[in-house]
């Protein structure tokens, strides 16, 4: 199955369930000579980790990476980068009981109907434990394209009906990281925290938006048909568990714009290829599925049971997916940056 790849020439292979013994990678493409941050690529898995605040799954992972190959002294030797994350906290008895039920708005259906079997403990491969992997292919293309000076800044800018509604120009990014839930925002974001304890506290989930800005892109990367590089940007987040919807900057707006006005806005992206202006994208994501309170359910025998799933999950994905949507968008611009030293002598 080549849905386990992303990119084609900066290239992120993946493996692993979530409740298995580890996931994993390969990363290929990556030029030799490369100083390899590990401090810096630890950082950003503690980022995405679980049980890092109230508000977020209360599993333990360490998260550690474990390098295979491809690095030597400090430095990425242009051969394929092989990592292992072990999975530490592995409660697979919370989902003994849903053994045969699908739970609504779940892959676990579906993956029944194309595969004909499947692991159930925590979704096996469609659970988002899956996007650690990710996170490391996109630390390593966040390294690459410090060298040509591109930085990636991803934020929550809605949750439920709580909106930041600041322009991305006004935003000070470093108080992401100071934020519980990841808005850039203090006030917006005590009353993002207030709507997901809330939910938390129900046994439901909430779901909103993230939006990414990047800076220092050259003009020139993407190419005009199919690979355009508003289109990859779409396809890499739109493959992130639990994502419904995807804008350029101000997309849908647009639609009720006339063509003079829709012209003098600066997207970032004309026909495909980057213009030289920061790139602005919103993506959003829908409430978590699995939830504690009583829902109807099926069984994989066609019975309609109430199901009160156990386990350990977030009761929104939020403030955990804005490194995953940084990740995603790095391996895209590295792979976007690597392709054009191509296009021409």
């Amino acid at each position: 199955m080549d849905g386990n790849s992303f990119g084609k020439i900066f290239r992120l292979t993946t493996f692993g369930e979530s409740h298995g013994k580890a996931i994993g990678g390969i990363i290929d493409g990556c030029p030799a000579g490369l100083e390899f941050d590990e401090a810096f690529l630890q950082k950003e898995m503690q980022r995405r980790k679980p049980g890092q605040s109230e508000i977020t799954t209360q599993r333990l992972e360490s998260d550690e990476v474990e390098f295979l190959s491809g690095v030597f002294e400090g430095k990425t030797l242009g051969t394929p980068i092989g990592f292992l994350i072990r999975n530490e906290d592995q409660r697979s008895s919370d989902y003994e009981s849903i053994k045969h039920i699908y739970r609504p708005g779940h892959a676990d259906a579906v993956w029944d109907r194309k595969f004909g079997f499947r692991d159930y403990r925590g979704g096996g491969r469609s659970s988002a434990r899956e996007t650690a992997s990710r996170v490391v292919g996109g630390a390593v293309a966040k390294i690459l394209l410090r060298t040509y000076g591109i930085r990636i800044h991803a934020y929550v800018s809605k949750v439920k009906h709580v909106e930041l509604k600041t322009p991305f120009q006004d935003i000070d990014f470093s108080l992401t990281e100071k934020s519980l839930v990841r808005c850039p925002d203090p006030a917006i974001s005590e009353k993002m925290i207030a709507v997901i304890e809330s939910a938390r506290n129900s046994g439901d989930s909430v779901g909103g938006t993230i939006d990414c800005v990047i800076s220092g892109v050259e003009a020139g990367l993407g190419d005009p048909v199919f690979d355009k590089l508003d289109a990859m940007l779409a396809h890499a987040m739109l493959s992130i568990n639990a994502t419904r919807g995807f804008e350029m900057f101000r997309g849908f707006e647009s639609s009720g714009l006339m063509g003079s006005e829709n012209n003098l806005v600066n997207t970032g992206i004309v026909g495909g290829i980057s213009d030289g202006h920061p790139i602005v994208f919103r993506t959003a994501f829908k409430p978590v599925s699995t939830i504690s309170m009583a829902q109807q359910a099926m069984t994989n025998t066609g019975e309609e049971v109430t199901l009160e799933a156990k386990g350990r999950h977030d009761p929104c994905v939020l403030p955990r997916a804005v490194p995953i949507v940084e990740a995603m968008a790095a391996m895209v611009m590295a792979d976007m940056v690597l392709r054009m030293r191509s296009d021409r002598v």
